[in-house]
């Protein structure tokens, strides 16, 4: 259990970051749920008040660094300092490499990549002075290997899980553990978002994209949500205290370890 841990959640309002809010609060955690929408957020965290549990919705942008310093001020005035860090936050859009914009490559690096370091930078501090912390960024198989399309995407995630291997080294002896959860496809929202753009751009059905996606994994199905937020919890516990700068993979054996 996690009773009275404080649980930051980054990308809360929706889909991983939704399910995982849900599943610390259920573990008896004070859960902060972070995004940019204000009605998604208030949203998830009245159904962790319906559930019996402490929530606060904050409405924060990972890509600014003074929106993330005041969420976690804010954080401490209302729960105390964060305990526990859940990059979730994360934005994707497919195109060949020679049609990605500036704007495009620069978002997806902003949101998944400097998002989660604006948000470690955030927290490291207070983590290593109470000597505990727990920090677990949802990455993507595209951390571990090429997929075509999403170059900037893939770069993004490759640089998470560098991140992550740094700076686990830099304060394994400091009481905070830092780790990646690599999905594969997943059940929600986005990867909705990007079986339309399939749809748009091959003219297939949309049961014919699903289909496709569910192939990649060897099980033959979608990964559900709650699937990476249960994981999340048990790294954010006692029995995973000297597990740090790893990374999980959660893809039915989609991707070989390297």
């Amino acid at each position: 259990m996690l009773t009275d841990r404080v649980v930051f959640v980054t990308g809360g309002g929706r889909g991983i970051g939704r399910a995982t809010a849900l599943a610390f609060a259920a573990a008896g955690a004070r859960t902060v749920v972070a995004a940019r929408s204000v009605d998604q957020v208030e949203a998830v965290a009245a159904e962790v008040v319906q559930a019996g549990g402490r929530a606060l919705p904050l409405v924060c942008d990972v890509t600014s660094g003074s929106s993330v310093a005041s969420a976690v001020e804010e954080t401490g005035r209302h729960f105390g300092p964060v305990d526990v860090l859940v990059n979730n936050a994360g934005y994707v859009e497919s195109a060949p490499l020679t049609r990605v914009t500036d704007e495009t490559w620069n978002r997806t690096l902003a949101v998944n990549l400097t998002g989660t370091f604006l948000c470690l930078r955030a927290v490291l501090p207070s983590m290593v002075e109470r000597q505990r912390g727990r920090v677990i960024s949802i990455a993507s198989t595209a951390a571990e290997i090429g997929y075509a399309y999403t170059a900037a995407y893939c770069a993004a995630k490759h640089g998470v899980l560098g991140l992550t291997r740094s700076v686990a080294l830099e304060v394994a002896a400091k009481g905070v553990t830092v780790n990646a959860i690599c999905p594969g496809w997943v059940d929600t929202g986005m990867t909705e978002e990007s079986i339309a753009r399939i749809v748009r751009t091959t003219g297939r059905s949309a049961d014919e994209a699903r289909a496709t996606l569910e192939a990649m994994n060897p099980q033959g199905r979608l990964i559900r949500s709650d699937e990476v937020a249960d994981l999340a919890v048990w790294l954010a516990g006692d029995a995973a205290a000297g597990v740090t700068g790893q990374a999980y993979n959660v893809d039915g054996r989609e991707v070989a370890p390297s």
